[in-house]
């Protein structure tokens, strides 16, 4: 007979046996990094479709924590702010490869960085997986070509 403590001890986390599809809002929200990547501006070339990620942010993103800081009221905010959602995770190319959310789709694990694994929300900064303190707002850019980096 086994230990009924088991079953607890070998549970597996949500992100591990749901979908995205299958996630509650709740566990849908909870795997955002906070990475503050998907809030800076893109660039695609017309050409070859390539994507171009730029140190420039959103207004709203706060560089310290890579929170935005009206996150209820961005999509009045912002007119081309984008609500991740399941039924777009085709959709997801445009979003980091360290993205828990695109990882997942990818069928890939999550990095040690990432809180859910870790417990602590510091971690991601810690391991300078976030843009925090290294990129500019987007009101104090006149070129936004001339701001394209390589993230991690």
């Amino acid at each position: 007979m086994s230990s009924p403590n088991k079953n607890i001890k070998d549970k597996k986390p949500f992100w591990q046996i749901k979908t995205l599809a299958e996630m509650s809002q709740e566990e849908w929200e909870s795997l955002c990094d906070g990475c503050g990547k998907c809030c800076l501006i893109k660039l695609e070339d017309a050409d070859t479709k390539e994507l171009f990620y730029t140190d420039v942010a959103c207004h709203l993103l706060d560089h310290d924590t890579c929170q935005c800081k009206d996150y209820s009221n961005r999509k009045k905010l912002v007119e081309d702010c984008l609500q991740l959602e399941a039924d777009d995770v085709e959709d997801f190319k445009w979003l980091p490869q360290s993205c828990a959310y695109r990882l997942l789709y990818e069928g890939k694990e999550l990095p040690d960085w990432h809180y859910l694994i870790s417990g602590d929300r510091q971690t991601i900064h810690q391991q300078k997986m976030s843009v925090q303190n290294r990129i500019v707002n987007e009101t104090e850019v006149m070129e936004v070509a001339e701001h394209i980096v390589y993230w991690v």
